[in-house]
């Protein structure tokens, strides 16, 4: 593991989400180690310097997560330019199923995320999310879809992100 940092962040940056309020520097520690014990990637986004509380954790990937779909965007990319596969005809006539049982067959949402430390004590996470194919090429959607997850909460976030380091 990289040295411990101990800098916290003097602000929260736009994107990220609450986590925990009061929390310790030893409970970010506990987050960083358990989720390079759970065999996930941990390290320093770039231009960061070593001893801030700010790393990039990734490595985990999150099957049959087709219910999390961002729905309007792709309907909206839909009406934006038309593209037509059977799943996407179904959801332009409001059936959403062809769609989520496609994804569920051939891609998974990639959990990445920076988890940060600020000087107010607060646990911070910004979630990148996203939708990846199992193997690129065997699903037929267009490569242009926006195959986002929808905005979720912070508790969301949260369990997510325990998930991803092992914790939960």
């Amino acid at each position: 593991m990289n040295p411990r940092p101990t800098r916290p962040l003097p602000t929260r940056p736009a994107g990220y989400v609450e986590l925990g309020r009061y929390s310790g520097l030893g409970r970010f520690w506990t987050y960083l180690a358990s989720a390079e014990r759970a065999g996930r990637e941990v390290r320093v986004p770039r231009g960061d310097p070593p001893e801030l509380c700010r790393r990039r954790v990734s490595g985990y990937a999150l099957p049959g997560a087709a219910l999390l779909l961002d729905l309007g965007r792709v309907t909206q990319a839909l009406e934006d330019g038309f593209e037509t596969h059977p799943a996407l005809l179904a959801l332009l006539a409001g059936d959403a199923d062809p769609l989520r049982t496609e994804l569920n067959a051939h891609f998974e949402l990639r959990l990445d995320f920076v988890l940060a430390f600020t000087a107010a004590r607060d646990l911070i996470a910004r979630p990148e999310f996203k939708y990846a194919p199992l193997v690129r090429g065997l699903s037929d959607l267009p490569t242009g879809l926006p195959l986002q997850s929808r905005r979720l909460g912070r508790d969301e976030v949260h369990l997510l992100v325990q998930r991803a380091c092992g914790l939960a």
